[in-house]
């Protein structure tokens, strides 16, 4: 398995990405993760539409909260054809809770916990920790990767305004 070391970083401390991290323009690997009623969901099963794909390190964080609660605002100005995505290793039902209590209705949220199948297809697995990086994916309805940031301090946010238009572009 690749590893790619000080790729980010945690309050400044250097950590390692595992997995293999395809490029733009590259189709997105699929993959299979949890839903929150603990069917296997795979993205294949949303080639015609647009997905946004946001990685997080867990729901319960303060930035990750901000993070998923934005996107699941922008969600609706999308329109039907983008489905937001939000993956982390928290396990299913903690998912539907946060997302029960947070009024998040617009965003789907997936668990890579079981097999981190996700996080290694797409490079942003966290050796040190086996969480997720913060990252975002733009695919395409042809399931070609058309946007990614991985953010390098993993207590920041990513840039919102450049994937929300790279998921508006990729409508095209």
């Amino acid at each position: 398995m690749t590893e790619l070391k000080n790729t980010i970083k945690f309050k400044g401390n250097p950590l390692t990405l595992v997995g293999s991290r395809p490029s733009v323009g590259e189709p997105a690997p699929d993959f299979e993760a949890l839903a929150n009623d603990l069917s296997p969901f795979k993205l294949s099963k949303l080639r015609g539409k647009v997905c946004v794909i946001c990685t997080v390190p867990s729901l319960d964080t303060p930035v990750c909260d901000t993070e998923v609660r934005k996107f699941n605002e922008q969600a609706t100005s999308l329109g039907d054809d983008v489905a937001v995505l939000v993956i982390s290793m928290d396990l299913p039902f903690a998912q539907q809770r946060w997302c029960g209590a947070a009024g998040v209705k617009n965003v789907q949220t997936l668990s890579d916990h079981n097999k981190a199948e996700f996080g290694c297809a797409y490079g942003v697995l966290i050796k040190e920790l086996r969480l997720l990086a913060r990252a975002v994916f733009v695919v395409d309805k042809e399931g070609v990767i058309r946007y990614i940031e991985v953010v390098e301090e993993l207590t920041n946010e990513p840039d919102y305004e450049a994937a929300l238009k790279a998921a508006r572009e990729a409508r095209k």
